[in-house]
C-alpha cells in the first residue's frame, strides 16, 4: 500500500501510538482524518502532522456514540472524498483482580470503546472503503489471543475485537477490502497509567516496570506502517506473541501456567514488604 495522497482515518490518534503512527502516515504524504475525545492533544496531533508534510483534519470523536462514528466518516468524506483507510486504534484498559471489582460498569465502558467504537466506524465506513478497495486495521493486543491475570476486562475487549475482524475478512473475500490485525506487547505508552482500578478509578501510574521488555513507540509503529504496506492480514509483535498461539495448541495449561507466574512475580515485586 502506497500512502501518498491516500485518506486514511486513525481513532485513537491523540497520544501514544496514535499519535506516532499519525506522524508517520503524515511523512509519507497520507491524507490523515484524526480522532479523539482530547481536542486539544488532537490537534497537537495534527500539528505535528503538518509539519511532517502531511495534510489532517481533527475530528473530536467519542467511539462510544454510533452518530459520533457516523460524524467521522462524513467528515472525512467531505474534506478528502474518499476514504483508503481506517484505523481502528482508540483503547483504554483495567488492572486488576476480577474479585476485587467493585464498579461492573467499567466493564461495559471498556468494551464500547475498545471493541463497539471499532465496530461502529467500521460499519459506517465499509461501503467507502469497498469503493476504494482499501485497508481496514485492528490494533488488538496480545491480550486478543491469551488469557493474562488482572486484565479481565481488557483481555474480553480484545478477544471481542479479533473475533469481529476476523470474521469480517472472511466476509470480504473478494470485495478488494483486506483486514489487518495487529497485536502488540507491551508497548511504552501511557495506557497503563490512565487504565481503571477496580473502583473505576484511573490507576495514574504503570503498575510493571517500563524499563523491563517494553517496545518503543517508535518500533511499534514501523512495525504497524509495514504490516500496512504489505497489507498483512495479521501482524504479532515480538518472538514470545508469535509463539503464543502454537504453544496454546500444544499445552494450553503452560500458557496459563507461565502468565500465572509472570503474575505473581511482578505482584511481589510491588508489594510494601518487597
Amino acid at each position: 500500500m502506497n500512502f501518498q495522497n491516500k485518506t486514511i482515518i486513525l481513532t485513537g490518534a491523540s497520544a501514544g501510538i496514535g499519535k506516532e503512527l499519525a506522524r508517520s502516515l503524515a511523512q509519507k504524504g497520507a491524507n490523515l482524518v484524526l480522532a479523539a475525545r482530547n481536542s486539544a492533544a488532537l490537534e497537537e496531533t495534527v500539528a505535528l502532522c503538518m509539519a511532517q508534510g502531511g495534510q489532517a483534519i481533527a475530528v473530536p470523536t467519542d467511539v462510544t456514540q454510533p452518530e459520533a462514528c457516523q460524524k467521522l466518516i462524513e467528515s472525512a468524506i467531505a474534506r478528502f472524498g474518499q476514504i483508503d483507510g481506517l484505523i481502528n486504534n482508540a483503547g483504554i484498559s483495567m488492572i486488576c483482580r476480577f474479585e476485587e471489582v467493585t464498579d461492573l460498569t467499567t466493564f461495559d465502558q471498556i468494551m464500547r470503546v475498545n471493541y463497539l467504537g471499532a465496530v461502529y466506524c467500521t460499519h459506517s465506513a465499509l461501503p467507502h472503503l469497498k469503493h476504494s478497495q482499501g485497508l481496514l486495521v485492528a490494533i488488538s493486543s496480545l491480550c486478543g489471543k491469551t488469557g493474562v491475570p488482572t486484565r479481565t476486562g481488557y483481555v474480553a475487549s480484545k478477544h471481542a475485537m479479533q473475533g469481529f475482524f476476523d470474521t469480517l475478512r472472511i466476509e470480504l473475500q473478494g470485495s478488494g477490502v483486506d483486514v489487518l490485525v495487529v497485536s502488540p506487547g507491551f508497548v511504552a505508552t501511557d495506557i497503563r497509567e490512565r487504565a481503571f482500578d477496580g473502583k473505576g478509578q484511573l490507576l495514574g501510574q504503570s503498575p510493571r516496570d517500563e524499563e523491563q521488555g517494553t517496545m518503543s513507540v517508535e518500533e511499534c509503529v514501523r512495525q504497524i506502517v509495514g504490516a500496512m504496506e504489505r497489507r498483512k492480514r495479521e501482524h504479532l509483535m515480538t518472538l514470545k506473541g508469535k509463539a503464543i498461539p502454537w504453544v496454546k495448541l500444544i499445552a494450553p495449561g503452560l500458557v496459563d501456567r507461565i502468565a500465572a507466574y509472570a503474575a505473581r512475580v511482578k505482584a511481589e515485586k510491588n508489594s510494601p514488604l518487597a
